[in-house]
Order: C-alpha cells, then structure tokens, then sequence
C-alpha cells in the first residue's frame, strides 16, 4: 500500500504532498533517454524535496519534455555522477537548516542568529509552515560557512551600529532577501519574455501591477504563464495563501525597483509577440464549445450574404411578399437585427440580453391567465394585518379589499 508523507518543498516554500509518487519510467527520445522528476531524483541519490531544490538553484540542469513536464537528460545524471565526492558532494550542497541547526552550525546563540537573519546578514533559500502555520525560514548550509569565514566579527562580540539601527527600527529583510532570491532564480530557469515579465510581476501587488500594466489582458496572460514549481507540484491552500502574502513587495525602494524592473521585461515581451486576446488562438474555440466549429450553413444563389440587408427579389416564393410591393423596411448597414445571434456561433448572452432590451428590460413576465401589465388595474400595496388586506394605489375609502371584491371580500 502506498503512503503518502509530507514533505517540506524547499524549493518554493510550500508544503506538498509527494512521498507517494510512483517513480515514472524512462522515456527513450530521439536524443538519448530521459527522466522524470521522481526517477532522476533516485539515480542521483537525493530525495525529492532536495532534487527539486538542486534544480532550482542551478546545479541540474533540466529541460522540457514532449509532454511539458521537465525532463533530465542521461548525460546530466552521468555528468553529476563523475563529479567528485558524489554524492555527498551534491547533498551538501542542497542541505538546509532552520534557526536551531543553523546556530549550533555557527557556534552561536539562537537568538543572535534570528538578529542576524532579520538584519539582512543571512538569505533564506525557502520557507515551510509549521502545525501552527506560522512561516519557518530555512537557510543553505554552505553559506551560513561562508559568512562564519568571511565575517567572523558578527558572530562574537557587539553587534556593528548598522545593525541595531535596522533591529531598533523593526526591520526584517528575510521576506525581501526570499524574495529577491527566488525571482533571480526563475529569471535564471527561462528565456521566455512573458514568463520573464510574470515572474518579476509577481513582486508587486495587484494595486501596483495595475498601474504599471494597465492592460487587463496582458495581467491576465501573467497569470497563465507565471511558474509555481519548478516540476508542476502544487502545495496546500495555506502554503500557497503564505506564498501570496510574502510575495508582493512592502518597501518602497523595493517596490520602485520591482516596477523598472517590470517595465523592462513588459517592453521586451511586447517587441516579441502581444500578449493572446480574446478570439486568437486555439483556447477561446476550445471555450467557445463544439457549435463554434460548426461551419455557417450555404447561401443559395442569388441570395444575398448574412449580415447584409435583404432585398425584395424575383424568388419571393412563400415569403408572404408580393411582387411589386415594397416590404418591410431593411434595416441600415452594419446594424443587424436584434436577438439573434450571427451565422456560425451560438446564441450567447450578449444576444439574449440584446433581445430583452429590445422587447423591455426589467418588465415581468405576466402570469398564467393574467392581464397585462398596460391594461391591469392599478398596482397594489400591502396595508397591513394577518388577513393579507390590500389597498389600492391612491389608497381611497372602499378599497381595502382585493380587485373585484367588496370589503368583507365577498364576491360583488
């Protein structure tokens, strides 16, 4: 029986169910063999979670598949494999720790650590959510090293004046650092101008990114491209609602940086191809339904094109005109007649609503054996009391009972 665990996805952050995928066989293509996510994972002796986060920063290089998925390729696994130290070497390369870990790594306190995680001094590479859902940071092994090498000052000793002004001022660049980090990374994994522009948009909350893109189909075009995982793998509701809180920018240089930044990738994206709209492409025939297909039935001869005014001629046959009489008046060019819809596309609700304006919009429907709404007697208001009395609309003596009854609701 297959189980399913879950799993920390440090490669965006989010928590996913992936313990139980079954392990996709090799596809034979014609430039040699290919792996699948899960597959390639165990040839390279790492787990998921650790393979995906190689991929993202760099240190396997993917590609897409015939079937859209990312693939790596054979000469990719026998590549890492010949390198030195594998696969340890690779391991520790992936390897993360949270605040804990990652002090007793430094020699420090926890307290000091989260310090220097807030001030700036430390990028994380991912997030995960507790039992609590409250955002857990984790960081690369390999840097935590770096910087113990490279500023050893910061770990013994005073805090520099820079830091405690920004701690003093509430300052906590891990949000900002993640995000940097991650949208140079996806910028890193795609050549494509509009997932470009989608992945830099996605630094910018939905008030900004209007006002730098203020065309609707173009915010909606982002939407569609923007990646999510680096191998397609959706996390849970609440790691994604985290991921869209953490996201959008907060600072106001951040967030100019974030909107040159978008306007560059914009200008680019639009000198190689506009954004889809409405009617293009194969997508609207998919959603327009199997009647789009349909082709428009044949005009016979001598029958005038659809959309065009009908003119009176000779084949009048059954048509309940006469020869020699004008008929009813053609309407002008470019106006087609309303609450029908054109050859070829099924009534939608633009050419329902177009036909319940033409015959009164907002007028009910009179009932079953009632009179109409022109000729039935003046409209009735509730007077009030448990018997359901009626007054008449001037609301005149005599008119407390319902139409064609007398007071005591007899019949006249």
């Amino acid at each position: 029986m297959t189980t399913t665990k879950q799993l920390k996805n440090t490669d965006f952050g989010v928590d996913q169910d992936s313990g139980g995928e079954p392990a996709p066989s090799t596809v034979r293509e014609e430039g040699g063999c290919t792996f699948g996510a899960a597959r390639a994972a165990t040839e390279l002796g790492l787990k998921r979670n650790e393979f995906d986060l190689a991929v993202y920063l760099g240190a396997v290089r993917v590609r897409s598949g015939p079937d859209g998925l990312p693939r790596t390729d054979r000469e990719e696994i026998e590549r890492l494999r010949a390198q030195d130290g594998f696969p340890e070497a690779l391991r520790e390369r992936v390897r993360t720790v949270g605040t804990a870990e990652g002090a007793q790594l430094l020699g420090i306190s926890p307290v000091r650590f989260a310090r220097l995680a807030r001030a700036g001094c430390l990028t994380p590479v991912a997030f995960y959510l507790n039992r609590y859902r409250a955002v857990v940071w984790v960081y690369l092994a390999q840097e935590l090293e770096a910087l113990a090498s490279r500023s050893p000052e910061l770990l013994v000793g005073n805090s520099p004046a820079w830091m405690r002004g920004r701690l003093d001022a509430g300052a906590d660049l891990r949000p900002r650092n993640w995000r940097s980090r991650r949208i140079e990374r996806l910028l890193a994994l795609t050549d494509d101008p509009w997932v470009r522009a989608a992945i830099v948009a996605q630094g910018l909350d939905p008030v900004q990114l209007a006002e730098v893109v203020d065309d609707p189909y173009e915010r909606a075009h982002f939407a569609r491209v923007r990646p999510e995982a680096v191998f397609g793998r959706r996390g849970s509701t609440a790691g994604r609602e985290a991921m869209e809180r953490l996201m959008p920018a907060d600072d106001p240089d951040e967030i100019l940086w974030r909107r040159i930044s978008l306007i560059t990738e914009l200008d680019a994206a639009r000198e190689a191809r506009p954004a889809p709209r409405p009617g293009e492409g194969p997508v609207d025939a998919v959603l327009a339904g199997p009647a789009a297909s349909v082709p428009p039935p044949p005009v016979p001869d001598g029958a005038d094109a659809p959309g065009e005014p009908a003119v009176p001629g000779p084949g009048l046959a059954g048509s309940g005109l006469e020869p020699g009489k004008p008929g009813p008046e053609a309407p002008g060019p470019g106006v087609r007649p309303v609450g029908h819809a054109r050859h070829g596309s099924p009534p939608g609700l633009l050419a329902r609503l177009r036909g319940r304006a033409a015959r009164g919009l907002g007028l009910r429907r009179p009932r079953h054996g009632a009179l109409p709404r022109a000729v039935r007697p003046g409209g009735r208001r509730r007077a009030g009391g448990r018997a359901g009395a009626y007054a008449g609309r001037d609301g005149g003596p005599g008119s407390g009972g319902r139409p064609g009854q007398d007071g005591a609701g007899c019949s006249g």
